[in-house]
């Protein structure tokens, strides 16, 4: 029984992070600063923490809280880096 709930739990982890990826993805081909920000901020960050990915979480935080961006090309390079990030991620996972 443990099994099978650490897999359904796996199997949520990874779907949960293709959904917001996908999501972030979006925003960023459409340029939509606005849904960026949302979904880096909470639900990127949650995802992280639901997963245990610590570190991904606190880089998803700081992207938004941490500094203000000094340009929009700035903040757009730092999303595609988290892109980048949670590709990896999904990689890993399956």
């Amino acid at each position: 029984m443990l099994h099978c709930t650490m897999a359904a739990d796996s199997m949520s982890i990874r779907l949960s992070l293709d959904d917001v990826l996908g999501d972030l993805q979006h925003a960023r081909r459409t340029s939509d600063i606005g849904r960026m920000a949302l979904v880096t901020y909470c639900e990127v960050r949650r995802w992280a923490r639901q997963a245990g990915e610590a570190e991904l979480a606190e880089r998803s935080w700081a992207l938004l809280a941490e500094n203000p961006h000094a340009t929009r090309g700035e903040f757009l390079r730092r999303v595609d880096e988290l892109i980048v990030e949670l590709e990896r991620v999904r990689d890993r996972l399956h």
